[in-house]
């Protein structure tokens, strides 16, 4: 009795006149929505995000739905109307499934996905309201699967945040125009020589040592890939990847770097103009609000559906205009380019080690000329500014794929390929401070900087330890490992 109770009380839904197609757009979307919010959570953790998904995957579904089975009662379509639903169904998940896996859209696949769906409704059509309850026993796993990301992200503390002393008020004696700019993957010129890399680069090398420049061997960065490295850097603090899992990301580091940040907070205190230039708009990619005055990149042109990656655009042309029209100061850059960036990330469009060597040269050909036109441009126009090229992290080079980094191997030229990273300073009439021999990571950079600029040495006592981190997850148990030193020897201990 009890289970024909419970048929009855089942089929009384699939057979709800306006209730089945509600239902069957709903299990189309949940589990889509589900495993890209489980997948992309620190891509799109803001509330613009939510309700633009919650009406991709939910509300159009069942508007469409609704209106098709609706159409499908006319006499005209009355063969087709038993496989509307299905097909409907069939499309929107694989469809949606497909935009969680990419992240992006595309003609091809969604040629691809409508196939599928037409071929699956001849073969699954009877089997239809099974599906239905399968695929919303793969929603419910959707929320066991998505349930320890947000409680990370609820538990999330921004202690680590907190300064030890007052330099976010420092008062800077000198004011210097400041242009950081920063070359993605760009090793440091002593690791060039060497190694894994073993690249002639004398050209631009000379280049800055004729302008002045003082270079930083063996400088690197303290994190291995962009996000978790300028976090750090630019709250001149350790994160230690917030105990996470994923090496390439850390819970709001794009708010970090582009909303407020401790830089920013000194730099604005002492009246500085703030400008964002990037070529790629990876870091806008979760829309997180913009706390630099001005910015190539608007909001409003960023995709809801992006990882930030695209067609590169210029950022020489705009930070002409802006040296042209703010040419008062003082003026605070940040301009990231993404040559030369890192060798590829997935096996399967690896290259192997020489072929991504290969592209790795190539790249950093095309960096040199950019850094030596922005370069020229510069000390064009401010002779005495205070220009640091500093790469985010290292090249990769010597692998086959940068997935490889996240297997022991405490090999130094392993190891230094993904940390090592280019640091050259020019400083305001050619007097490098002493204390400049403290520069060795990314992470005290600005720190030392806010030093020479307040002329007041107690921010040294709070700098960093000058070690350098990655996430392991094969041949050791997985977890945040220091792979180097604060003397950048290679170490292997766990966090």
């Amino acid at each position: 009795m009890k289970a024909k109770e419970k048929q009855g009380f089942f089929s009384f839904f699939f057979k709800k006149e306006n209730l089945f197609p509600i239902i069957t757009a709903l299990a189309a979307g949940l589990y889509p929505l589900l495993f890209y919010y489980t997948n992309n959570f620190k891509l799109i953790n803001s509330w613009g995000h939510f309700g633009y998904f919650i009406s991709l995957f939910l509300l159009t579904p069942i508007v469409v739905f609704f209106i098709a089975h609706k159409i499908s009662k006319f006499q005209v379509f009355e063969k087709l109307q038993p496989y509307v639903l299905p097909f409907l169904n069939f499309f929107a998940f694989f469809f949606f499934l497909n935009v969680a896996l990419y992240a992006s859209f595309s003609w091809l696949r969604t040629f691809v996905v409508f196939a599928i769906a037409f071929l699956l409704i001849f073969l699954l059509w009877k089997y239809f309201k099974k599906i239905i309850a399968f695929q919303f026993i793969l929603a419910i796993i959707g929320v066991f699967t998505l349930t320890p990301v947000l409680i990370k992200q609820l538990n999330y503390s921004k202690e680590w945040m907190k300064q030890p002393d007052g330099i976010e008020t420092a008062v800077f004696k000198k004011k210097p125009n400041i242009y950081y700019i920063q070359p993605d993957g760009y090793v440091n010129f002593s690791e060039l020589k060497k190694g894994n890399y073993k690249i002639e680069n004398s050209v631009f090398e000379n280049f800055l040592k004729e302008n002045n420049f003082k270079t930083y061997p063996n400088f690197r960065s303290n994190y291995a890939a962009t996000l978790p490295s300028n976090s750090a850097t630019f709250m001149m603090k350790h994160h230690y990847y917030n105990n996470g899992s994923d090496f390439t990301e850390t819970i709001d580091a794009r708010g970090i770097v582009i909303t407020e940040n401790s830089v920013l907070k000194f730099l604005k205190h002492n009246n500085y103009h703030t400008f964002f230039l990037a070529e790629q708009p990876y870091f806008l990619a979760s829309k997180p609000k913009l706390g630099y005055d001005f910015s190539n990149f608007s909001l409003k042109e960023i995709e809801f559906i992006t990882k930030g990656i695209g067609e590169p655009r210029d950022v020489i042309e705009p930070f002409k205009n802006y040296l042209k029209t703010y040419n008062q100061g003082p003026n605070f850059f940040f301009i990231e380019i993404f040559n030369p960036g890192h060798i590829i990330n997935r096996e399967s469009k690896s290259k192997g080690i020489e072929g991504e060597r290969a592209h790795y040269i190539e790249s950093l050909t095309e960096s040199n000329k950019k850094l030596t036109e922005l370069t020229k441009t510069i000390l064009k126009n401010d002779p005495e500014a205070l220009i640091i090229i500093m790469a985010d992290h290292g090249g990769f080079v010597g692998m086959r794929h940068t997935n490889e980094s996240i297997t022991k191997n405490t090999d130094p030229d392993f190891v230094n390929s993904m940390f090592s990273t280019i640091m050259a300073i020019h400083w305001p009439n050619g007097e490098a401070p002493e204390i400049d021999a403290k520069l060795k990571s990314s992470v005290n950079l600005f720190r030392i900087l806010v030093s020479y600029l307040s002329e007041n040495d107690s921010y040294l006592s709070n700098l960093q330890p000058d070690e350098s981190y990655i996430i392991i997850n094969f041949d050791a148990p997985k977890g945040v490992y220091e792979y180097l030193d604060t003397d950048g020897n290679v170490v292997f201990k766990k966090h």
